[in-house]
């Protein structure tokens, strides 16, 4: 029983060992131009899905209408995520390219977020994504502005010609 805990005992700390020399020694790389490390997605996607949990369930209390999709317009382009999701009609913005995860266009011609529940894409919007750079707007907008800007992010690939034009790059 002693050999038992003895060779774990030694087995963790050259696990831990290992690690920390992987860490020091240059093995991680921490720069914005390298891909994902090993098991980062895996471990991002069910840390994200576990956050967000019945969230995703969640209906809006606004309606999709010209409207509130206008007004979702204005707080997209007041609150500065044209300067880094972009505008209607543009690929990835320069800001987009320079951070890591990159940051994804919400406008077509991208997808976006339009296939996601939009009580997914409400509560990343309110509450904001550690370690992303997307910033939480709980507390800077109202909850009519989240769920207007969510209706506007949710309905951009049926958006009408007015919103889209509001939506342009000036």
């Amino acid at each position: 029983m002693i050999k038992f805990l003895f060779g774990l005992i030694i087995g963790i700390a050259l696990v831990v060992g290992a690690g920390f020399v992987y860490l020091t020694r240059g093995g991680l790389q921490m720069s914005v131009e390298g891909g994902p490390v090993p098991l980062e997605r895996y471990f991002v996607h069910h840390a994200l899905a576990r956050s967000i949990g019945s969230a995703e369930e969640d209906k809006s209390p606004v309606t999709a209408d010209e409207p509130t999709l206008l007004a979702g317009a204005r707080v997209y382009q007041e609150n500065g995520c044209m300067g880094c999701h972009g505008s209607y009609g543009q690929g990835p913005t320069a800001m987009s390219k320079r951070m890591y995860p990159h940051i994804p266009p919400l406008l077509p011609p991208a997808k976006g977020v339009t296939d996601d529940p939009v009580g997914e894409t409400h509560w990343v919007v309110k509450n904001g994504i550690r370690f992303s750079g997307m910033p939480s707007f709980g507390t800077k907008l109202s909850d009519t502005e989240l769920w207007q800007v969510t209706e506007l992010l949710h309905n951009a690939d049926k958006l009408p010609a007015s919103v889209q034009q509001a939506l342009q790059r000036k």
